[in-house]
């Protein structure tokens, strides 16, 4: 009989052990996935933006925000389930943070692309070539506009060629406003014309579409506000609830069931969230 439990035992401690290490080897491999695939995604999507910060030391310090923030709701909350969702969430969110980042970068370039068109056309009639239009309105213009045209110039003078540094800076930007202009500028260069003519056209175009996006803004920001605020309110009665009876409440977050019914509440919120987006968002 002590040989049986004996052998048992073992095999039990081989299993534990096995399962172990198999654990590990996902764990490991998983993460290193992760890495390679931060730094990729860190390295492509910031050089774009022209923020140059080592992937490493960013991965490095997205870790430690993950990891403290998951242990101060854990010790606060005293929820596993809190904590595992947070750190899920701080995991998935880098790819959030930089279309967020590309949005603003983009909306600022379409903003000052009007001004920076009629510029270059004004200094064409005025007898300059697009070489040295180009170079003036990179001077006199900052902020994503000025990187992305002098990138542009920069380009050229290496050698490359004008149509191919268009088609770089519009994959960096990638805007219906630039994609515009590049092709009015091809097209122009290729056909023959006046480039200063179609530039001040494109500059018109481009202004009135931004005016029109703006009061599209303006009609649709009452729909976007009740979207956020139907889709903030369950958690906020929740949270009243939660405080006026507490054990009523505490079963979401102590048992299996109540968690999968979080769960499906979260995944329902954010669907009705997206929706309530897709219906306000009109494109001009």
């Amino acid at each position: 009989m002590d040989s049986s439990l004996a052998v048992v035992l073992l095999l039990l401690c081989v299993s534990v052990f096995a399962l172990s290490l198999v654990t590990y080897k996902i764990f490991t491999t998983a993460l290193h996935k992760y890495q390679d695939h931060f730094k990729m995604n860190a390295e492509t999507n910031l050089a774009d933006m022209f923020i140059f910060i080592d992937p490493s030391r960013l991965l490095l310090i997205g870790f430690w925000v993950l990891l403290v923030s998951s242990l101060l709701v854990w010790l606060i909350s005293g929820n596993l389930f809190f904590s595992v969702f947070l750190a899920a969430f701080l995991a998935a969110s880098p790819r959030v943070v930089y279309s967020v980042l590309h949005a603003k970068r983009r909306e600022k370039f379409n903003l000052a692309l009007p001004d920076g068109l009629s510029s270059i056309a004004a200094m064409l009639r005025a007898g300059s070539n697009l070489s040295s239009a180009l170079e003036l309105m990179v001077q006199e213009s900052r902020g994503p506009i000025q990187q992305e045209f002098g990138l542009l110039l920069r380009e050229v003078k290496m050698g490359v060629d004008f149509s191919v540094s268009l088609d770089n800076m519009l994959q960096r930007i990638s805007s219906d406003e630039l994609q515009m202009t590049v092709a009015g500028m091809k097209i122009a260069r290729d056909v023959g014309g006046s480039l200063a003519e179609v530039l001040e056209r494109l500059s018109d175009t481009i202004r009135r579409k931004i005016e029109i996006e703006g009061k599209i803004r303006s009609l649709t920001a009452m729909g976007k506000a009740q979207g956020v605020v139907m889709a903030l309110l369950p958690f906020v009665v929740g949270f009243a609830i939660a405080q006026i009876e507490p054990d009523a409440v505490d079963k979401f977050f102590t048992t299996y069931v109540g968690w999968g019914a979080c769960a499906v509440i979260v995944v329902m919120e954010l669907m009705g969230f997206w929706f309530i987006r897709k219906i306000v968002a009109i494109d001009v």
